[in-house]
């Protein structure tokens, strides 16, 4: 597995030889560096932990720094493992990884994390229809209706779609596709939406 962690820019088009326009999302991808090199012989699995995003020794506790020092590098914001990590040569601690893990055309996963929305209703949360607005119904409209059960089992079931706090969870879109690749600037074109505001922490895996 390749992998890299990005912040997401936010969304523009691009167009082919042929004058199709393809809507994309831009991507600042790395640059990352290792941090940790992780062996199955040591920690019972491989793995490469990744560091992004750098900010102040004063935003950063001591374990933090002493844990980046160890690899010769300053606090960063942002740390992420990925198993098994593939490249042309095994990577050290301190070894910068950019977006030339990746080719263009290739096919990847995004994880992200959707906007935040409040507090939301069935109607907006659950695409629930809402009451008849007939029949002298004055503040229903948007109401969940009925949510008890009879005398058996007497109790309202686990998982009943209700009303409650919408978004700010981890999104996977998988099979998105790479359209475009500016190494010099570190940042990647990726075909279609990517969960999560602009400026939002994203995983790129392939």
């Amino acid at each position: 597995m390749r992998g890299i962690i990005g912040k997401k820019i936010g969304m523009t088009r691009l167009f082919d030889d042929a004058g199709n326009m393809i809507p994309v999302t831009v991507i600042e991808a790395g640059p990352c560096y290792v941090s940790q090199v992780k062996t199955k012989e040591k920690d019972g699995y491989n793995a490469v932990q990744l560091a992004f995003d750098e900010k102040r020794d004063k935003r950063s506790n001591k374990p933090e720094i002493g844990h980046l020092k160890k690899a010769g590098l300053k606090p960063f914001r942002i740390l992420r493992e990925f198993r098994d990590f593939e490249s042309k040569e095994p990577l050290k601690a301190g070894d910068a990884v950019t977006v030339d893990v990746f080719s263009e055309g290739e096919i990847i996963n995004i994880c992200g994390r959707s906007k935040g929305k409040g507090f939301a209703g069935v109607v907006k949360r659950h695409n629930f229809s809402g009451g008849p607005k007939t029949h002298g119904q004055s503040d229903r409209y948007r109401a969940p209706g009925s949510i008890g059960m009879s005398a058996t089992p007497s109790r309202v079931l686990k998982g009943t779609r209700m009303g409650g706090r919408m978004g700010g969870v981890n999104i996977s879109k998988r099979n998105s596709r790479i359209v475009k690749i500016d190494a010099e600037n570190n940042l990647l074109c990726v075909r279609g939406a990517v969960p999560g505001a602009n400026q939002g922490i994203v995983i790129i895996k392939k």
